[in-house]
């Protein structure tokens, strides 16, 4: 496995090298944090500061963006608090790039060359007398499926609102759809907001079935969810945001990145409110990509990859600690 996950990182670095994408370094440790209601970093306490261990690199990537970088990228580790499990590890290996002048329907496209590399990669070490053990999940040939989120929805839950997408529902049709369909009772439901109550959809009765024996996107989230993309310019009520599934596991998360700093301000006090509301204590955001935003961030569009669910997926291993050298538990 140590020799594999060599091997895939070299295959990695030289696919974006070949794409005239820079690769850089950003700081683990920063003043910086960006804001998600459902993302709790690592927090460094010291007398004179308060330093946060990044989620994400896309901070310090931005400000390079902002910088005059030009199309980048990053092999690095991540940390978030609390994310323990099968699929799960609170750190782990990123892969994170931004393409400057690209749409996210681009990244789209070269998140499939980039796993299809990957997979061919992986079948190529796996025929050595090294890796001979290992065999890798089959990739059609044909594209990588791609599906819209209220489609989503509708392919999955069979609906007591019928000819309605999922994102027209009120708050409380969808508490009765959650009752309904998800296994949290109709009391807990009552106290969950919309985007509450869309993530348990989500979580328990869609994402199962995305990517099922072939690698699907899931796109137009609702604008309530966009984080840090833009709003779809056809329709205000998604956002530019994909996500890559193969078999029910997420393996990435894609933007077109929102370039507005005033908009990026009013989302991070609108994420710390939703953590206040799930008493959790708020963050204090990413003032220095802020004022790089200010300055000045390039269009582009971005893409944050998990490298060690990457290799877990196409292994089709069920379990995140074989694939990985140090689980947390013996880290």
């Amino acid at each position: 496995m140590l020799r594999l996950r060599a091997s895939l990182l070299d295959a990695i670095r030289d696919f974006f090298r070949q794409r005239t994408y820079l690769e850089v370094e950003t700081p683990l440790l920063s003043h910086d944090i960006v804001v998600d209601a459902h993302l709790e970093p690592f927090e460094v306490q010291s007398p004179d500061d308060r330093l946060f261990l990044q989620t994400s690199p896309e901070a310090g990537m931005k400000r390079l963006l902002a910088a005059g970088s030009g199309s980048i990228f990053q092999v690095t580790r991540a940390f978030r608090r609390h994310e323990f499990g099968s699929k799960h590890n609170p750190e782990f290996t990123m892969i994170e790039w931004y393409g400057v002048g690209t749409t996210w329907r681009d990244q789209v496209q070269l998140t499939e060359e980039l796993v299809r590399c990957v997979h061919s990669n992986l079948n190529a070490d796996a025929a050595t007398e090294n890796a001979a053990s290992l065999t890798a999940v089959v990739l059609l040939d044909t594209p990588f499926d791609c599906i819209a989120y209220a489609d989503a929805f509708a392919r999955s839950i069979v609906s007591s609102v019928p000819d309605r997408s999922v994102l027209d529902l009120t708050t409380e049709q969808l508490r009765l759809m959650a009752a309904e369909y998800s296994s949290v009772d109709s009391q807990t439901c009552s106290t969950f907001s919309r985007d509450d109550l869309l993530n348990i959809l989500l979580a328990e009765c869609v994402e199962p079935f995305l990517g099922s024996g072939h690698p699907e996107f899931l796109h137009d989230y609702p604008a309530s969810q966009a984080a840090l993309a833009q709003l779809n310019p056809t329709d205000s009520h998604t956002a530019c945001r994909f996500e890559l599934y193969l078999n029910g596991l997420e393996l990435c998360n894609g933007y077109q990145e929102l370039t507005n700093a005033n908009e990026l301000q009013r989302r991070d006090e609108q994420q710390n409110t939703s953590r206040c509301e799930h008493a959790v204590q708020t963050l204090p955001g990413a003032g220095r990509m802020l004022a790089a935003m200010n300055a000045g961030l390039p269009n582009c569009s971005g893409v944050a990859l998990g490298f060690d669910r990457l290799i877990m997926s196409l292994l089709g291993e069920a379990k995140i600690r074989n694939v990985i050298p140090f689980p947390i538990d013996r880290a």
